[in-house]
């Protein structure tokens, strides 16, 4: 029997976090190295997943598949293409990030009239929800994966009700209140997507008379599975309006700027970084892959969408006076343009959308948690009570600039090959909508160019004047990540190579091939190519 490698990666995070919240609490800081060890190992056991993956090997590899609930057809099957191990990998490669820079967060503070939850279930929520989303990635059995990608909400639930950011300017009792209103909201949205998207497995089921992924685009592929056309469109409604709501796509975005706003800065890394790209990643596995033919129906509609999110997050984020809604819609934004590459329905188009989730998570995590450090040090997160923090702290300032050009996808870091992927790909099919989505682009600079300017530049602001540089523990956080968005930014193959072949698979799925280029391109030897 081969070793189980993908229950094993997802296992041990979940392993992890049961033995950190049995620490004794009188034990902090042994909880949060035990945290850390087995968020490493994770890491450890993601980059063999990578080493193992061929990637012009069959589409799943490293499968499992046992018989769960053989009465209703549900087995507990695993495997992983390109797309699953490139965000394994991003997901196993935040998670010790996000641990470190939150090191803090959860330590009781003497001043404060309220009471903490402990220390230990700060970290061993945070390894809960890497477990749920890793073994989402993995799972071939729709019902498996839709048990994940709910029960991962309960953990966020309490990292963002009961952990929240302590930079509020209101009292206790008022910011107790606003981390309790955004903890709601963001468990009812992602619910009532959840719920209706449990409509959808069931109605998946009565037509396929199984929940596996596989079997089932098999059945299609070949013919032998006759789905109504209002039946499939109205499943993929149901379970693309879940993953909508998870992304999140306009209109259904309005939890995450509450969410991330009163979340710890890791937590904010956590939400818009890890949990949020399980979305994405699900309109490319099972809304494509198992309804085809509505995927083309709906996507006039779904660009319309894609686009309002990518130029309504860069507008509202211009306006924003507060650092972390800043990101936020920032971050809606971006999910716009990776939606807009999966529904573009090209090579390209695909490819940079897949690239996009992992290159938005590095750079969304170097710019939040470095403003996580600011917002610190400052005790606010307002824009306005910063000023200057550049001559009183460079290396913040410049690492927080760098977090900023990445957000902004400046040409030489890794944001900006996959942007130009999601642009080239929607522009060979949807020319006009390509043109409007370019106004995204526009809209990144000024708003991420106005934040840095109005927080580091200018004269010293008395409140900042005593703030210390970044520690020895924050630029170990900090620097690989940049070292990763610069190097992926020059050598972006190391992706590409796993995730093509996969995109090439999805393309398949939905019968679409490239569109030619209307002006034909000369070849080397002088021959026309075609």
């Amino acid at each position: 029997m081969d070793f189980p490698l993908l229950t094993v990666t997802a296992a041990v995070p979940a392993v992890g976090a049961i033995l950190t919240a049995a620490v004794p609490a009188a034990r902090r800081t042994a909880a949060k190295w035990l945290a850390l060890f087995f968020s490493l190992v994770t890491l450890a056991l993601a980059v063999l997943v990578a080493v193992r993956f061929e990637p012009g090997g069959d589409r799943y590899q490293l499968t499992e598949s046992h018989a769960w609930i053989p009465d209703f057809g549900v087995r507990y099957e695993l495997g992983v293409d390109g797309i699953g191990v490139v965000l394994i990998g991003l997901t196993a490669l935040l998670i010790p990030f996000v641990i470190a820079a939150g090191w803090h967060d959860a330590d009781p503070l003497e001043t404060s009239s309220k009471r903490w939850r402990p220390t230990q279930g700060f970290f061993a929520l945070i390894l809960m929800v890497e477990a749920m989303v890793i073994i989402s990635f993995e799972a071939t059995d729709v019902f498996l994966f839709y048990i994940f990608f709910e029960a991962m909400l309960i953990p966020m639930y309490f990292l963002i009700g009961g952990f929240g950011d302590r930079a509020h300017s209101g009292s206790d009792e008022n910011a107790a209140a606003q981390r309790s209103y955004a903890a709601v909201k963001f468990l009812l949205y992602n619910l009532v997507g959840g719920l209706i998207m449990l409509a959808a497995v069931i109605g998946l089921y009565v037509v396929a008379g199984n929940f596996s992924l596989q079997e089932i685009t098999a059945a299609r592929a070949a013919g032998t599975l006759d789905m109504a056309t209002n039946t499939e469109r109205l499943l993929f409604l149901g379970f693309f309006f879940a993953f909508a709501v998870k992304a999140p796509l306009w209109p259904l975005h309005t939890w995450l700027p509450n969410a991330m706003g009163e979340s710890t800065a890791p937590v904010a890394v956590l939400i818009t970084a890890v949990v949020d790209k399980v979305g994405t990643f699900a309109m490319l596995r099972f809304c494509l892959g198992l309804f085809p033919d509505a995927s083309k129906w709906a996507t006039p509609v779904i660009l319309v969408l894609a686009l309002i999110s990518i130029v309504y997050g860069a507008l509202v984020a211009v306006g924003q006076r507060d650092i972390k809604r800043l990101v936020a819609y920032a971050s809606i934004s971006h999910f716009g343009f990776i939606i807009l590459g999966i529904f573009a329905m090209t090579s390209q188009g695909q490819s940079g959308a897949t690239l996009y989730m992992v290159n938005h998570g590095l750079s969304t995590a170097a710019l939040m948690l470095v403003a996580g450090f600011l917002i610190s040090r400052r005790g606010s997160r307002l824009i306005a009570d910063y000023g200057g923090v550049q001559k009183v702290a460079p290396v913040l300032a410049g690492t927080f600039l760098i977090g900023g050009l990445a957000t902004l996808s400046l040409p030489g870091l890794a944001p900006f090959v996959s942007e130009f992927l999601v642009l080239v790909g929607t522009f060979a099919r949807y020319p006009v909508v390509g043109i409007i989505a370019t106004v995204g682009i526009v809209l990144a600079a000024l708003y991420t160019l106005v934040l840095y300017q109005r927080t580091m530049t200018g004269p010293v602001k008395e409140e900042v004047r005593a703030m210390p540089d970044l520690r020895l523990r924050e630029v170990l956080v900090v620097a690989p990540l940049i070292a990763l968005l610069i190097g992926l930014g020059v050598y972006p193959k190391v992706l590409t190579d796993i995730v093509n072949p996969a995109v090439e698979h999805t393309m398949s799925d939905v019968k679409q091939t490239d569109p030619k280029p209307e002006v034909a391109v000369e070849a080397k030897n002088g021959e026309e190519a075609k």
